[in-house]
């Protein structure tokens, strides 16, 4: 008798087996779902969210320039522009190469992006292109599923409403370098720029601003969906100026074409209201690049359009150096208000001969007479009797050849000659050097900014210092009342003789500057002409009468200068104006200087916070 095998006994054990493994198998995924959900459910929470949301720092929008009535004249604008942020894509060469495809990328801005790239970390985005149009932001846009780690983004980028007109105070803003990132890595986002040039250079950490934050909800491919908070941060503070872009336009607009620049301060307390330099160039360049070809017209030309010739072109100062000679001179008891000088057209020092300008001389002279006169003899003896440092000593503290405290960077020194200075440079000073520096020839350099701060303390007698700086975030800066400033410490009564022979020059007659006078019978102006000279004439040609510098090249005319300040009676505006190859002061200069200076007198914008035509209306109502 055959018996069967005992199955439900083998099919029971093989059902617990099954059921055990699969109780196991359910007990460890449950015991992974705990742990997923309850022990590190916050964990995953945040990293769920951090790959839905994006959090990157935003550009803050960077400080604004104002001129002293509100006008903007350092601004922003929205700026469309394109980002690649690396670790949203898995290829950004190939990404690069479909960008291009849509907007063309030259072969520079190509290498700059790769540099970019590999420079910074991969969640910092990197420009791939600035000042996109509407086109080529809608083009990117449709094609953004074969952009990944493309966005578009807008902020903000500088804009100079006065261009040219304010290029070398204003300055310009440009893209930080590698070196720039290095030293703070904030620097490094896309839209910030920094001052390289002017007062946004002098003030750029104020108007830098603090940086914002934006967060984004993006998809599994870190694409946008939308925008889900925006902090704008901390915008740079404003800059409130001196100048008044009124008056800047006119000044410029009166130097036409010539290589020159003019100057006006408020000659009170040192308030730069126009500083016009001619020839320019257009600041917002720079913003976006400036192209080799650009780069190469600028340099071939020989007048240096981006030289600020107001604060860094050097000029020996010619007869205008003449009224630091006489103080010096009067203080040292070295000649007196009545001394007389003889000029006879010439003065013989050892075996050399001086020549005056006017070449049968002046007769005899007193101070105020060779200061109308500017007879060049009268200062050749009377530098010779007071000596070169006590000249430099005086010409350094009216404001010659020394630092100014302008808030503007590249300003030069110049160079006021000493006996211990040409002993420096292994020569040792003599007579004939004083002589020369007697109307400001020789080794002699200044600035036209240092010659309308001249003029204005010649003016004020207080040792006043240019600014261009009024207002930070609305807060007033020092310097703004003349009792800001201390005294010269030089004699009122020194002081009076020298204005008076200033006066001289521009109204009296036979003084060297009549173009200069005032056409207005309310405002008398005191001035004093220059003419420098950039080659030596020889005495052949002095005294064969045949030499005719006007008849020169251009290049070897000499420059031509005027300072002056008005009015006469209660000084106000001081102005200086240097023509480069200009010949002749009282030609060249002196009517420039007569037409900027009946500006700043109708217009009157020293001292004033609103619009001084509102104020001029507000006057004429009262009784």
């Amino acid at each position: 008798m055959i018996r069967e095998p005992r199955r439900p006994a083998v099919f029971t054990r093989r059902a617990l087996l099954m059921m055990g493994m699969q109780t196991a198998a359910l007990g460890g995924l449950a015991a992974r779902l705990y742990q997923v959900q309850v022990l590190d459910g916050a964990r995953y929470a945040t990293l769920a969210e951090g790959n839905r949301i994006s959090a990157r720092l935003i550009a803050p929008p960077r400080g604004r320039m104002l001129d002293r009535f509100g006008t903007v004249v350092a601004g922003n604008q929205l700026n469309w522009r394109a980002l690649l942020i690396a670790e949203q894509t898995t290829d950004a060469g190939s990404v690069l190469d479909t960008f291009a495809r849509i907007v063309p990328l030259a072969d520079n801005e190509r290498t700059r992006i790769e540099r970019e790239l590999h420079r910074h970390r991969r969640f910092v985005p990197v420009m791939v292109r600035e000042f996109l149009t509407w086109q080529e932001m809608a083009a990117i846009e449709v094609n953004a599923p074969d952009l990944p780690g493309v966005l578009v983004d807008v902020g903000t980028t500088r804009m100079y409403p006065y261009g040219e007109q304010l290029a070398h105070i204003v300055g310009y803003v440009a893209p930080p370098s590698e070196a720039d990132v290095a030293d703070e890595p904030e620097l490094a986002l896309p839209g910030i720029r920094i001052g390289r040039a002017g007062l946004e250079k002098a003030h750029d950490l104020d108007m830098r601003g603090t940086a914002g934050t934006l967060q984004l909800e993006v998809n599994a491919l870190g694409r946008v969906i939308r925008e889900l908070d925006r902090q704008e941060g901390t915008p740079g503070q404003d800059l409130g100026l001196t100048l008044d872009t009124v008056l800047q336009q006119q000044v410029r607009q009166r130097l036409g074409d010539e290589s020159a620049s003019a100057i006006v301060l408020d000659c009170r307390n040192g308030e730069v209201l126009a500083m016009g330099t001619n020839p320019s160039f257009d600041p917002s360049l720079f913003n976006s690049g400036v192209s080799p070809t650009q780069w190469q017209e600028w340099a071939r030309d020989k007048r240096t359009p981006l030289l600020n010739r107001a604060i860094a072109g050097v000029y020996a100062p010619g007869s205008t150096f003449k009224m630091a000679v006489a103080l010096a001179a009067l203080e040292a008891r070295s000649v007196s208000p009545n001394d007389v000088v003889h000029c006879s057209g010439y003065l013989d020092v050892g075996n050399s001969r001086f020549h005056c300008w006017r070449k049968e001389g002046h007769g005899s002279l007193n101070l105020r007479g060779g200061i109308k006169n500017s007879c060049d003899v009268f200062f050749y003896e009377t530098a010779r009797r007071v000596g070169i440092d006590r000249i430099a000593a005086m010409a350094h503290r009216l404001g010659l050849g020394t630092e100014l405290e302008i808030d503007l960077p590249g300003a030069r020194e110049g160079l006021i000659p000493t006996r211990e200075w040409r002993m420096g440079h292994g020569h040792p000073w003599n007579v004939g050097d004083t002589v020369v520096s007697g109307i400001g020839q020789g080794y002699i350099q200044v600035t036209p900014l240092q010659l309308a701060t001249y003029a204005a303390r010649v003016a004020t007698g207080r040792k006043l210092e240019p600014h261009l700086t009024r207002k930070i975030a609305g807060a007033m800066q020092p310097g703004s009342r003349p009792e800001d400033w201390p005294s010269l410490d030089v004699s009122d009564r020194w002081l009076h003789l020298v204005r008076e022979g200033m006066w001289a020059v521009v109204n009296e007659g036979g003084g060297t500057a009549p173009a200069a006078r005032l056409p207005d019978p309310r405002w008398q102006m005191a001035g004093k002409t220059g003419s420098s000279q950039v080659r030596r004439v020889s005495r052949e040609q002095r005294e064969g009468g045949h030499f005719d510098s006007a008849k020169l090249p251009w290049q070897d005319r000499p420059h031509a200068l005027f300072v002056a300040y008005a009015p006469y009676d209660a000084p106000r505006y001081a102005v200086s104006v240097v023509v480069e190859h200009g010949n002749a002061g009282a030609a060249a200069a002196a009517p420039i200087a007569r037409d900027i200076m009946m500006g700043a007198l109708q217009r009157d914008p020293a001292g004033h916070d609103e619009l001084p035509g509102a104020q001029i209306a507000e006057r004429e109502v009262k009784p």
